[in-house]
């Protein structure tokens, strides 16, 4: 092989990987300069709710480590799928972000069979912030101070109690369907579009119950507004010492929760989720927010990174794949 041919070939492969040192150089570029604008937090349900609380401790924090706003933005509806969607069609770019939830990221297919997005594939998983527990409330008209004369009500009179939940498929659906499948309890269900709806019409007494998480209900059960009955975590917890867990009361396998993250579409380039990962995590760790969150019966851990966070999903999407067929949960 001549000189001559040697040269050209070599610079044939040089033009051949111009662009793609381009497009790696443009990219890396992209990402050292992001963010340039303002955040989108994408919230699924109506402001007041646990979701909307913990978007909002967090997002400032975020917004200052960014250098950019991090704006929430509710898009209540459908138990939080209509922002789930919104963050899947959105443009990869970090720009649109969803406050991610189990709700809509690991119960909604299996109880909204026709939902727009494919919750394993169509989402960046980014931060596990952590998980509230699920707690049993009684509006005080209702004459039971424990499970057990619950449950003696409910029997008593069938299909006469109502719960209260932020949606078909929420996991205070979910919890009420479950509590009255271990308990043999008949109760009704009443959807709305966020837990400050339901929980505004439990304290007006328009419905009876709600298996709520601890931000939006903590206040009321504190004040005696709303009695707590049971609380869905292993051990009772400091902000109700008097509440006992289901376990407690006799009621096992109550394994339903309300987990928080952040999430973004497809395709996120590695080192915008990495800066993102890297705000949320020093949100969650400042010592003016953490306690406020802890206080709100926030429990912290759980995965630890992107890749731990995605099989967590996959376990989750399992998990109520299985339970939506148990409690033959159907959408309303």
């Amino acid at each position: 092989m001549s000189r001559r041919t040697l040269l050209l070939g070599a610079a044939a492969a040089a033009a051949l990987a111009l662009p793609s040192i381009g497009l790696a150089q443009a990219n890396t570029a992209r990402a050292n300069s992001w963010p340039t604008k303002p955040i989108r937090l994408l919230v699924g349900f109506a402001p007041g709710g646990g979701t909307d609380i913990v978007a909002r401790a967090l997002a400032p924090v975020m917004a200052e480590t960014l250098g950019q706003q991090v704006v929430v933005e509710n898009r209540a509806g459908a138990a939080g799928t209509i922002a789930a969607d919104l963050t899947a069609k959105a443009a990869p770019d970090g720009y649109t972000l969803l406050m991610g939830h189990s709700n809509s990221n690991a119960i909604a297919p299996f109880v909204q069979p026709s939902i727009p997005y494919d919750a394993g594939a169509d989402f960046s998983a980014i931060t596990y912030v952590g998980y509230v527990p699920n707690v049993l409330v009684v509006h005080p008209s209702v004459p039971a101070n424990s499970v057990d004369e619950l449950i003696a009500l409910t029997k008593a009179k069938p299909e006469s109690y109502t719960y209260a939940s932020s949606g078909v498929g929420s996991t205070q659906h979910l919890a009420g369907a479950l509590f009255g499948k271990l308990t043999g309890s008949s109760i009704i269900h009443i959807p709305y579009k966020g837990s400050g709806q339901a929980v505004a019409d439990l304290l007006a007494g328009q419905v009876n119950m709600n298996f709520d998480t601890m931000p939006p209900i903590l206040p009321h059960a504190q004040s005696g507004k709303l009695r707590a009955l049971a609380i869905s975590t292993p051990q009772r917890l400091p902000q109700l010492p008097d509440v006992p867990t289901f376990a407690e009361v006799g009621i096992n396998g109550f394994d339903v929760t309300n987990w928080y993250s952040v999430m973004g579409p497809k395709g996120i380039p590695a080192d915008v989720m990495t800066k993102i990962d890297a705000a949320v995590r020093k949100a969650m760790n400042d010592p003016t927010i953490r306690p406020k969150l802890e206080q709100q019966g926030l429990q912290f851990g759980g995965p630890q990174t992107p890749a731990e966070f995605s099989k967590f999903i996959d376990a989750e999407l399992a998990k109520y794949r299985k339970l939506v067929v148990e409690l033959n949960v159907k959408p309303q």
